[in-house]
């Protein structure tokens, strides 16, 4: 399978996280306002968790790949915490062509940074660094759960 654009891994991406915020947000509703269960937020928790920390990692790697200024690239990642707020992301990285339909990093002599390096690494060899990923995603994911959610302060 080949790699996808990064126009197409970051709307998957934003698209996956936008939906599991839905998910969380009908748990939410189900748990504190018709307190008929907590399997909505357990179960749109976890996936939403899980997709969130992914989001992140995509935008890193978009961000580098695609040489967004810092401000772009911390907005994008600042749109993962208010619900749907990767859809207007996505739409306005696309829109302002910030979104590229090939990968510069995956160009022999590209890089020049060592971060640059590092993606341009993943990018050569996107099965392994699909691994990584997951790796990445399933570490932190764990982390998330040891540290638990966080206490109430009321």
């Amino acid at each position: 399978m080949p790699l996808p654009s990064p126009r197409r891994l970051f709307v998957t991406v934003a698209t996956a996280e936008a939906v599991t915020w839905s998910l969380l947000l009908i748990g939410m509703f189900l748990k504190y306002v018709t307190q008929t269960t907590q399997m909505g937020v357990r179960i749109g928790g976890m996936l939403h968790g899980v997709v969130f920390i992914a989001y992140v990692l995509v935008t890193v790697i978009v961000w580098v790949d695609q040489r967004w200024a810092a401000k772009r690239g911390l907005i994008a990642l600042a749109t993962a915490v208010p619900p749907l707020a990767t859809l207007w992301t996505e739409r306005w990285l696309d829109r302002d062509g910030h979104l590229g339909t090939t990968w510069r990093l995956r160009t022999k002599g590209a890089a020049a940074t060592a971060l640059e390096k590092l993606v341009s690494g993943a990018l050569v060899r996107p099965g392994l660094a699909a691994l990584v990923l997951v790796a990445a995603v399933a570490v932190l994911t764990g982390a998330a759960l040891f540290i638990g959610p966080p206490v109430p302060t009321s």
